[in-house]
């Protein structure tokens, strides 16, 4: 059996090739950007490996051997999901194997802008001091509301760090009963009143139809002037046109980004000249820690899957699961 790997840059270790072959199955690499190429070895694929490759309906139908398709992260943004469960693919994922290093990532984020560190450095550098910087503009943390749009496992987290260093944090997510906001010091909102109390905004919720640039231009303006808003999550979920119109005119303080709309970021990107910004490139996933969980816990399901079983992780529940021929 093939399991296809969309991304040239992706490294299998050696326990996990012996993993595969212990179940007749083989990796194969192709670049995953390449539509032709993917197309090319669709027909003998018996599983595929993606990162953030595009898994559409066209390109399922030519997987024609395809049990299962896995995702090396958390969001299956860029799989047609009704489109395989149809044709009795699985699609899995590994929801837990990098939520603590996000997390991490947007306190980071969160810390940096608030404490004026982007600024401080610059003067530093300039100057050899402060250049005249207003450090009395800095809060403290028990004076500043911490919105957290979702609270899934990550903003579960981010909750229960922030509220340590002393945030005020509130959350937003129809799932979340106001007791469990309490018990990771929250609490909770709806979206009107999150939006118009949180001097740091952070997003935490995938990109769906629904949350596509959920964070529009009339969002931005409800947002407390000089707030900052912080997304590791996913571009989409912000209309980055008006995120930098927000910043330019004066209304937003700030932002700290790790995803883009378009990745990797244009280099005409407007945001890429803006001093009150934080630029990260799509990596708040990353620890040594974390790719051993993720690539463990994906090769397991494939292997699972391969060998008839139902995976650990499914975003899916195919009514009939595709056997191999």
């Amino acid at each position: 059996m093939t399991l296809l790997v969309t991304d040239p840059k992706v490294r299998l270790h050696e326990r996990h090739l012996s993993m595969l072959a212990s179940h007749d199955v083989r990796a194969v690499w192709v670049d995953g950007t390449d539509h032709d190429a993917l197309l090319a070895y669709a027909g003998s694929a018996d599983a595929v490996m993606v990162m953030s490759e595009r898994i559409d309906e066209p390109l399922l139908e030519r997987l024609v051997r395809c049990r299962v398709v896995t995702r090396l992260g958390i969001g299956t943004d860029t799989v047609d999901v009704p489109a395989a469960t149809k044709r009795g693919v699985w699609v899995t994922n590994v929801p837990d194997g990098n939520f603590r290093e996000v997390a991490v990532h947007a306190i980071m984020l969160i810390l940096a802008l608030t404490r004026g560190l982007p600024e401080a450095q610059r003067s530093l550098i300039r100057t050899g001091w402060t250049d005249g910087i207003a450090f009395g503009d800095l809060r403290r943390p028990e004076m500043q509301t911490l919105g957290l749009l979702g609270m899934g496992r990550i903003g579960r987290r981010v909750a229960e760090i922030a509220s340590v260093i002393g945030f005020r944090v509130a959350v937003c997510d129809p799932r979340v009963s106001d007791a469990d906001a309490k018990s990771v010091g929250a609490r909770a909102l709806d979206f009107d009143s999150l939006i118009a109390s949180s001097d740091v905004l952070s997003l935490h919720v995938p990109l769906m139809d629904t949350t596509r640039r959920i964070i529009g231009r009339d969002v931005l303006e409800r947002m407390p002037r000089r707030s900052f808003l912080i997304n590791v999550s996913r571009g989409g979920l912000v209309d980055e046109e008006a995120l930098v119109n927000a910043i330019r005119l004066g209304h937003l303080a700030g932002a700290g980004l790790d995803a883009y709309e378009t990745e990797p970021l244009p280099s005409t990107s407007p945001l890429r000249e803006l001093r009150q910004v934080m630029l990260t490139p799509h990596t708040a996933a990353h620890s040594r820690e974390a790719g051993d969980e993720i690539f463990d816990k994906a090769i397991a399901d494939i292997c699972r899957v391969l060998t008839g079983m139902a995976p650990h992780y499914t975003v899916n529940d195919p009514a009939s699961p595709r056997m191999t021929p």
